[in-house]
């Protein structure tokens, strides 16, 4: 399909022929390990083993790829698998890697508890401050990893001036764009080299599925990465593929209706006596208001705020929602909350990724707002 089509077109028929046989308008989920050759080496589409290539992921792939305007798209068991995937083929022992003060639990706990076991070493910097990044490189620097917005703080980094910083170390740029999905952000259009998904989270969108992708626009990149996903086997499942594939189809709708009830939740926030902090990039006092406005389509569903309380209070914020549910995770349907210090973050916890013990990251769903405004205030007391 044509790169010039609107990215609710690609998403709804990028990778989605119909299928030949029968004309099912869906790629159907190909529930199956090996396939038949025509003699030795006869392959039919390319297809041998499921691990190697299995049409339903292929598809999902070939969504990826064009939603992100990269050359490939490579499809992963989860968000984790394909960063794993990504530092074992960018780096080896000694090389050394930026990243983010904000990020992910699990992304720092597989630099810090894996990767440097490996010999990977890595320096921590503000990413959202170009200088702090550009001083952050050493002679051994391969790689910079971003998170914008970032999680659980919604910081914000400017990705093209991050990645001229990258190109003149000769390191690669990585983002992570989990947080605003490709319908927000495209980082490969602003010069990043590799994008990050959990496919899990907007991507599926309804909270049924787990997986992660790579997407890439350098073709000995692609052929590196595709090269070490088959040799390491994280790959997505093709009902995991499906899954993912048929989340995306309503992104755009989805983002649209995410990014509106958080915008009115962050109004709330902003206004509640018992909020001492909002983070949230589509307020005009976040400092990454320009550089998110700039780079963004709209500022997208998360919003993270500090509870005046403390710790305990953020945590009874918590414990008395009742629409917003209380669990891991983002980017469903439905709105979830979390106390990111003891949940999704407490791998981070003594280290410069620790997040305040006072704070609650929401995912905003896509319910009616004034329900979730009501609930919020409840929960506020």
């Amino acid at each position: 399909m044509s790169d010039q089509h609107s990215f609710e077109t690609l998403a709804i028929h990028a990778g989605n022929t119909a299928d030949p046989l029968t004309g099912a308008v869906v790629p159907p989920i190909y529930q199956v390990s090996t396939y038949k050759q025509d003699g030795v080496g006869g392959l039919r589409g390319g297809y041998e083993y499921s691990r190697s290539a299995n049409p339903t992921r292929t598809a999902l792939e070939e969504n990826l790829a064009a939603l992100e305007g990269g050359r490939r798209g490579l499809a992963f068991a989860s968000g984790l698998a394909a960063e794993d995937c990504l530092l074992r083929t960018l780096l080896t022992p000694g090389d050394h890697v930026v990243i983010p003060n904000d990020a992910y639990g699990g992304t720092f706990r597989l630099f810090a508890k894996v990767a440097s076991r490996w010999g990977v070493e890595f320096s921590v910097a503000d990413t959202s401050d170009v200088a702090a990044v550009r001083a952050a490189l050493t002679p051994r620097t391969k790689a910079i990893w971003v998170e914008t917005p970032s999680n659980p703080l919604l910081g914000i980094t400017d990705i093209a001036a991050v990645a001229q910083v990258a190109r003149q170390a000769g390191a690669r740029l990585v983002v992570d764009n989990t947080f605003a999905s490709p319908y927000l952000q495209q980082p490969l259009a602003l010069g990043a080299d590799v994008v990050v998904h959990s496919t899990t989270k907007y991507m599926g969108g309804h909270s049924d599925v787990v997986g992660g992708a790579l997407v890439v626009s350098d073709p000995e990149l692609a052929e590196e990465l595709a090269y070490h996903q088959n040799a390491m086997g994280a790959v997505a499942g093709p009902f995991d593929a499906w899954l993912v594939l048929r989340g995306i189809k309503t992104l755009a709708v989805r983002m649209d209706r995410h990014t509106e009830n958080a915008t009115k939740v962050a109004d709330l926030l902003t206004r509640h006596p018992k909020v001492s902090q909002v983070l949230y990039p589509g307020l005009p006092e976040h400092p990454g208001h320009e550089v998110a406005a700039k780079q963004m389509k709209a500022f997208g569903g998360m919003v993270s705020f500090r509870v005046a309380g403390g710790e305990e209070a953020a945590v009874e914020v918590c414990d008395r929602a009742k629409l917003f549910t209380l669990g891991e995770s983002l980017g469903g349907v439905e709105s979830l909350l979390e106390h990111p210090g003891r949940m999704t973050h407490a791998s981070a916890a003594g280290s410069p990724l620790e997040v305040p013990a006072d704070l609650v990251r929401l995912s905003v769903g896509i319910e009616n707002g004034d329900d979730l405004i009501a609930d919020l205030t409840q929960a506020l007391g």
